[in-house]
């Protein structure tokens, strides 16, 4: 349920009615808003009744919220939430955030060249994968701990953040330890252990919608992180599993705007993953920033063809400056500036 009180209300009304929640054995969750404070009701297991609520002083009206996700949903938080990850920012209005690097660390020379290219061509964040969950258990599993550090120099010589994935829950104190953004993968987009983890953490979370999740269902993994205190959640469509073989996976970009309007949290879109091919990367990058994405994260490799992982979806440095000019251009139109 959500109480929303009126305009004027006071902090004493505001307190007095957390109080008259709190002592049904429900958990008030302040929402202050730029017109008027709302209040979260969160706990039940049924329908609250909402009788005596509506009769405080200060309440302008109750609205039972049926969705799984409350605290990630808009009748929680109207206004737009804006993320902060070590001074880039993703939110509505903003410029849209570009987050490229290798799929894997493999290389400290190689995370170098990569982050110089990222930087130089006009990312804002930089990406690689320390922690690899492959599909075969022979395929590069990543570096680990020494990939970590090869990240963080690279990430601070160019001055650009950097997201890495977690896989599990002993990792995320090491990750912490060398990334400005935790990501979690696909396949772990319901690992509701290691999500309620990373919400008692402070960090920025990149949560990746799972490849065959609903809406619903990616919105309820968010909802885990929020839950432990942790707001600082940046959405991540990456493709879901569909009939279709002629790329990796359908990209669903209609996820775009349905996540903006259902939801506060601000969404980015991977083409890399979602297509599998090097080809459709620049125009599926194009048309999910047409589609409102807050960001786009891919896959810039110094040397595509010699990869260990997901070359064939890899920008070269060369590719990517020359995206990053479309791109800049399509904003200009969008109205972002460049």
């Amino acid at each position: 349920m959500l109480i929303v009180m009126h305009r004027h209300a006071t902090q004493e009304q505001v307190d007095q009615v957390m109080a008259a929640v709190e002592a049904m054995g429900l958990t008030a969750e302040p929402i202050p808003g730029s017109l008027r404070t709302a209040i979260g009701v969160l706990g039940n297991q049924g329908y609250v009744d909402d009788s005596t609520i509506r009769t405080l002083p200060g309440v302008r009206e109750t609205i039972h919220v049926s969705k799984p996700y409350k605290m990630a949903s808009r009748d929680f938080h109207p206004d737009a939430s804006v993320i902060d990850v070590a001074g880039v920012q993703f939110g509505d209005g903003l410029k849209p955030v570009i987050i490229a690097g290798p799929c894997s660390i493999e290389t400290e020379k190689q995370m170098m060249d990569a982050a110089e290219q990222v930087k130089n061509g006009g990312g804002q964040m930089l990406r690689g994968g320390a922690f690899k969950p492959r599909t075969g258990p022979h395929s590069f599993q990543g570096l680990g701990i020494e990939g970590l550090k090869y990240l963080q120099q690279a990430g601070q010589a160019f001055n650009l953040p950097v997201v890495t994935e977690v896989m599990r829950i002993e990792q995320l104190d090491k990750v912490c330890q060398y990334a400005d953004m935790l990501q979690i993968g696909a396949r772990n987009m319901q690992n509701f252990d290691l999500l309620k983890e990373v919400g008692k953490t402070n960090h920025p979370v990149l949560l990746k919608r799972g490849m065959s999740a609903t809406i619903e269902e990616f919105l309820a993994a968010a909802e885990y992180i929020l839950a432990e205190g942790n707001s600082r959640v940046v959405l991540c469509e990456r493709g879901i599993r569909t009939f279709e073989k002629a790329t990796r996976n359908t990209l669903d970009l209609s996820v775009v705007p349905l996540v903006r309007d259902l939801s506060h949290l601000p969404i980015i879109v991977d083409p890399s993953h979602a297509t599998g091919k090097r080809m459709l990367v620049p125009v599926m990058t194009k048309a999910a920033l047409v589609a409102g994405a807050h960001g786009v994260m891919m896959e810039v490799h110094p040397d595509p063809a010699s990869a260990l992982c997901d070359g064939a979806q890899s920008l070269s440095g060369d590719q990517f400056a020359g995206l990053m000019q479309d791109v800049n251009h399509l904003l200009g139109f969008l109205g972002y500036g460049t």
